[in-house]
């Protein structure tokens, strides 16, 4: 079997089918895992993404996890290594970007990489090392509002330099705009300078395909899964439309959501606009030793049959805060995915096959209580988002399965993509 060409590391679930989504499109073979495999890769692959839930961990744990995956795609023989983290640079002051990026550095011995969240298919962009998501600063975009990473710093140079002990540099638009061999002079002079990671500017395709030629031999290469459109062709691979088939979809439809994100908020309310069939579930009644999952399984019961059905956690900012102010917001939102995810284990139990989750740590809650460990990766539904094709530990029975971040997807995305697949 031919060696790995990229072997990727991501901080949370749906960020790894966003990443693996930009490289299938990209013309990549791609399987993503479920945690560290405990196996060597048995899949005639291009890359592989290992898929962590180490975005808002303890940095130390963070560490940890993500060294093993590492030594995990080395023993795989990969050519060069992909850390991902969200388009938003979800973090705190602690971590985990930076000390997961020092880390990786340390693993294998690299003296220089670059960083950049910028993907402005879904219109996150950098610009002077600021992070725009649509028209606004990141912080004036709903994310300052968080309930686990609230991002009130835009400068992201400033942002990740709180989180490493390494100097943190730009290289701006303007050498962006210049070229590959421009960015690559750019990397000499920052090294010079003492620096050893370096935000990227990137504000079209345009930029990131321009920047990918000068990441071909950097060891290491963090970033959101943008700039992930320019790295196959290092490795002389164009698109294909067969690097997203997937077996044929049946069975029935359901969404499960935790996010709380703006986006999500206005696709739960399209859904129910249009009269579909939704259930919202209450923090406070988990709280009180209700047991609103086998709730929700009885309610979805008869309408599943019919039409997808929708089960929900996702609410403002306000309500968020009010349920964190009397429960914590750990077991809050613990206890909010132990729920999701025994509704979306039921859903499959009673026949759903096509299944969509909203929210990073939901996703990877539903992931794990379904027993998946492998996913294929198919067509995207819309940026940053495709079906997968997954088996589960549910009886065996495979899923098609859609992970979306919070903040991805049109306001219609819950109705899109049962279309998708036909």
């Amino acid at each position: 079997m031919a060696k790995l060409l990229l072997g990727c590391i991501a901080d949370d679930f749906t960020g790894a089918t966003d990443l693996a989504n930009n490289l299938v499109r990209a013309g990549m073979r791609v399987v993503q895992a479920i945690g560290v495999p405990a196996t060597p890769l048995d899949a005639d692959v291009d890359a592989v993404v290992v898929a962590l839930k180490s975005r808002t961990i303890a940095p130390a744990e963070a560490i940890a996890q993500s060294l093993d995956a590492l030594r995990w795609l080395q023993a795989q023989g990969a050519q060069q290594v992909y850390f991902k983290y969200c388009s938003t640079f979800d973090s705190t002051p602690q971590g985990n970007i930076g000390p997961v990026t020092e880390a990786l550095m340390e693993a294998l011995k690299c003296d220089f990489t670059i960083a950049t969240p910028a993907f402005p298919d879904n219109k996150r962009t950098v610009f002077k090392g600021y992070l725009f998501a649509g028209e606004v600063l990141l912080s004036e975009s709903g994310m300052q509002n968080h309930p686990l990473t609230p991002m009130t710093d835009p400068n992201l140079v400033r942002v990740l330099q709180a989180q490493c002990t390494r100097k943190v540099g730009l290289i701006d638009h303007a050498v962006v705009a210049r070229g590959a061999a421009a960015v690559t002079e750019r990397i000499e002079q920052l090294k010079a300078e003492g620096v050893s990671i370096a935000i990227v500017d990137a504000v079209s395709n345009d930029d990131l395909l321009r920047l990918g030629p000068a990441l071909a031999k950097m060891p290491l290469v963090t970033a959101g899964s943008g700039v992930a459109i320019g790295l196959p062709a290092n490795f002389g691979l164009a698109p294909s439309s067969q690097a997203s088939a997937l077996p044929a979809a049946g069975g029935l439809r359901a969404v499960v959501s935790g996010s709380c994100s703006l986006a999500t908020n206005r696709q739960v309310l399209d859904f129910i606009q249009r009269g579909g069939a939704a259930l919202a579930v209450d923090p406070l009644r988990i709280a009180a030793g209700v047991d609103v999952a086998a709730e929700a399984l009885a309610w979805a019961a008869p309408l599943v049959e019919e039409q997808p059905v929708l089960v929900y956690s996702t609410a403002e900012a306000g309500a968020v805060k009010s349920v964190q102010g009397k429960l914590g917001v750990e077991e809050a939102g613990a206890m909010v995915e132990r729920t999701i995810a025994a509704i979306a284990r039921g859903l499959v139990e009673r026949g759903v096959r096509q299944l969509v989750v909203a929210g990073g740590e939901t996703s990877g809650a539903c992931v794990q209580a379904l027993g998946i460990a492998q996913m294929q990766i198919g067509p995207q539904i819309d940026p940053g988002v495709p079906w997968c094709h997954a088996r589960t530990d549910v009886e065996g029975s495979p899923v098609h399965i859609a992970l979306k971040s919070g903040n991805f997807g049109g306001d219609d995305f819950f109705t899109k993509a049962f279309t998708v697949l036909g």
